[in-house]
């Protein structure tokens, strides 16, 4: 999730001074220490994201990463997924049928990482700040059923809801719900740079390098109290160009471990032949890939385009060309995995149908071939995006049905001109905040969404969204969630192309790395340790 739904880049428009020479700072990967972990997430200095640590701003599986270990929440998706458990928190609950007051207590003698005590007045401050800023970039909209924050005491909050949804714990778990200080950050205005403080497992340093963090040092907070249970005492994130430059640097032992993103040529080389000391980690992923729709765009204002475009789109066939293993056909805003889940756009159209595709056009007396450019972000996702439209151009164009050319652009100018609807079709990620099926539909179809999409559905937004929320039960919520599912595959105001899985590489002799991170991409340090060799 604004989102994080996607790896955005993060960015800034001050520096801060560099590390001090400790020992995360030059340790290596195999040695004592830091462990240090490798990633291809970027995170620079710009002026269209001036806040990307401030819990206020940020809403990208990036910057999430960061504040997930040194941000507490109330509640925390527990190491092997599945329901949110308290966190921040030692009790959360509905105290009502309805699903709209929900209740938590704080453990007791909580602290920030800089020992001031951590009370339920500060909980409701960090919240009430989020909703009043309310920046466009932000995660605000996750808080949307809120109504209003009343704190009882010292350690009691309670949360008023303006319509039951029993999601709300789940949002209470990301970090839009994160417990800042009034002493570090203002009531109505963003904490630009890289410094970020809070009461989570871990405190931060960052080392810039022109505009760039290039380093990220978290140390053991002394003060932490909470569910987590800590592995090491010291983790470097580190960044690097690409997903070349990272596996050398595993390869050579100079760090532990690559978390994100490797590219699909190097997942294959390394379950193939991997080198000496390096283990490949398969783990399950609920990231998706989709192309969205101007639906105010002349060409793509006219159903019977978006259609036949689902109708005509293989997804096997960019899989297998840009892909492989790492992804997976998907004919749904829901992933597979996730309760509620069906294969609507599979139903409807089938897998690379022409014939449909030509009789849906025809049909609606729409000329061919039509023409339009599918535009993408070239540094934001990846090694393989560039590829992935390539095969999307070639295939589309194949069918004689479509005219198709692709462009692609630096994010800081894909993201603001896409959200402007200067694109009639653009291919965009989403990594979930919450493993709830609520998060891959009401963040494209809700009023204000993610896309700032102009399409809307009344049914969708009115009826099946506020029903979906009801039932605490969320296979109860299933009926919603397919009609939803199956009202996108109708109106195509996004096209979902594949289904993520995860990878991480790591040295022998570092543990926890299945738990490092979990389904929704969190990353997970805490989980890392030091053991025999395997």
């Amino acid at each position: 999730m604004n989102r994080k739904t996607m790896v955005l880049t993060a960015a800034i428009g001050l520096l801060t001074p560099a590390l001090s020479a400790c020992g995360s700072a030059s340790g290596n990967g195999a040695g004592s220490g830091a462990i240090v972990v490798g990633t291809t997430d970027r995170f620079e200095a710009a002026d269209y994201a001036p806040a990307p640590f401030d819990p206020a701003y940020a809403y990208d599986a990036t910057t999430w990463n960061v504040l997930r270990q040194t941000v507490q929440t109330l509640m925390h998706t527990p190491r092997g997924g599945g329901q949110p458990v308290p966190e921040a928190a030692s009790d959360c609950r509905f105290t009502d049928n309805d699903n709209e007051s929900y209740r938590c207590t704080l453990r007791p003698g909580l602290k920030f990482a800089n020992g001031d005590p951590l009370t339920a007045k500060d909980v409701k401050f960090s919240i009430d700040r989020v909703r009043a800023i309310k920046d466009e970039n932000g995660p605000s909209a996750l808080l949307s059923t809120l109504d209003t924050v009343e704190v009882k005491g010292a350690d009691t909050v309670v949360f008023h809801l303006k319509t039951p949804d029993a999601t709300f714990p789940y949002k209470l778990s990301t970090p839009a719900a994160g417990i800042v200080s009034e002493k570090n950050y203002e009531a109505r205005k963003l904490r630009t740079g890289f410094a970020v403080d809070g009461s989570g497992p871990y405190t931060m340093k960052a080392e810039v390098k022109d505009n760039h963090l290039v380093r990220a040092v978290f140390s053991k907070n002394p003060n932490y109290k909470g569910d987590i249970k800590l592995q090491n005492d010291k983790v470097e994130l580190r960044t690097f160009p690409d997903s070349a430059a990272a596996t050398k640097a595993l390869s050579d032992g100079s760090i532990s471990m690559v978390s994100r993103t490797l590219s699909p040529a190097q997942i294959t080389e390394l379950s193939a032949k991997p080198p000496k000391g390096v283990k490949l980690v398969p783990m399950p992923g609920l990231e998706i890939r989709y192309i969205g729709f101007n639906t105010d765009a002349p060409v793509t204002k006219e159903k019977a385009v978006r259609q036949a475009l689902a109708a005509a789109v293989d997804r096997n066939n960019v899989i297998s060309k840009v892909y492989g293993k790492s992804a997976q056909p998907l004919y749904s805003l829901v992933p597979t995995t996730v309760t509620g889940h069906v294969n609507s756009f599979f139903n409807k159209y089938g897998e690379a149908n022409t014939a449909k595709a030509a009789d849906l056009l025809k049909a609606a007396g729409i000329k061919t071939p039509v023409k339009l450019t599918l535009n993408y972000t070239s540094d934001h996702y990846g090694d393989g995006t560039a590829a992935e439209f390539a095969a999307l151009k070639a295939q589309l164009n194949s069918t004689q049905l479509f005219d198709v050319s692709v462009q692609g652009n630096e994010w800081g100018d894909f993201r603001p001109a896409q959200k402007k609807g200067d694109y009639a079709a653009y291919g965009l990620g989403w990594f979930p905040d919450y493993p709830d099926a609520d998060n891959f539909l009401a963040p494209f179809l809700e009023q204000d969404n993610f896309l700032g999409t102009p399409y809307a559905n009344n049914t969708v937004r009115t009826k099946l969204i506020p029903e979906s929320r009801k039932a605490a039960d969320r296979n109860v919520a299933v009926p919603a969630i397919t009609e939803m599912q199956d009202i996108v595959a109708e109106d195509v105001p996004v096209l979902p192309l594949w289904q993520g899985k995860q990878y991480v590489a790591a040295r022998d002799g570092i543990t926890g790395v299945e738990w490092s991170v979990n389904a929704i991409s969190d990353l997970q340090l805490w989980e890392l340790g030091r053991g025999v060799s395997g």
